[in-house]
């Protein structure tokens, strides 16, 4: 399993507290049950945002390694968009674990992230020119634009099976979209959809 190559690293990105945002009166108590968008930044209707950074909208301000001020079984859905890449290869399987314990039996961890297998093919397609491949280069390790857009692990189909598996999860379902958010997941640059959506159900 992909955690045994990994667990003896001891590098790890600083931790982030869970807070409620200023417009929220407290975190999840035993009981709720949330609709949980992590790394969110638009509004819907029904939908709790958690992000590392305080804005509009924003509903608890923290980071997805440290789930801890969020009780048991206490999400009906989770959905993170080209979040997952932010979190250190030590702290991911951790990480999913966390998303596992906050999620109730039945429900669904909506997930996506660059797609490192369609990246490295479309980075050795001939007809792009530098700058096309450039930017190819900039989806793989993250835009660099502040402090947390950098990414710290390249995820493949394969690679997240392993992962989900190990986490606990089941019955995990590749799709194209998920309709749910105008974002990433649906990015298509140069034609080609360079998100890895997949869909992961809590079953115990």
């Amino acid at each position: 399993m992909l955690w045994k190559l990994i667990k003896d690293l001891t590098v790890r990105p600083k931790q982030l507290e869970l807070k409620a945002s200023p417009q929220t009166a407290h975190v999840p108590v035993a009981g709720t049950k949330l609709k949980l968008h992590i790394g969110g930044k638009q509004p819907k209707e029904g939908w709790k945002i958690l992000n590392a950074l305080d804005g509009e909208g924003v509903d608890f301000v923290g980071n997805v390694r440290n789930l801890s001020e969020f009780p048991d079984d206490c999400c009906e859905t989770i959905y993170a968009s080209h979040v997952m890449e932010h979190v250190g290869q030590t702290d991911f399987l951790e990480t999913l674990k966390g998303i596992h314990r906050i999620l109730c039996k039945g429900g669904d961890f909506y997930f996506s992230v660059p797609d490192l297998e369609v990246l490295c093919r479309l980075f050795l397609d001939p007809n792009l020119d530098i700058e096309q491949r450039y930017h190819v280069m900039r989806m793989m390790f993250g835009g660099q634009t502040d402090e947390y857009d950098f990414h710290y692990i390249g995820l493949s189909h394969e690679f997240m099976l392993d992962f989900f598996r190990t986490a606990g999860f089941g019955d995990v379902r590749k799709v194209d979209s998920f309709g749910l958010f105008n974002d990433t997941s649906d990015y298509r640059p140069y034609g080609t959809p360079i998100s890895l959506n997949l869909v992961a159900r809590k079953i115990s």
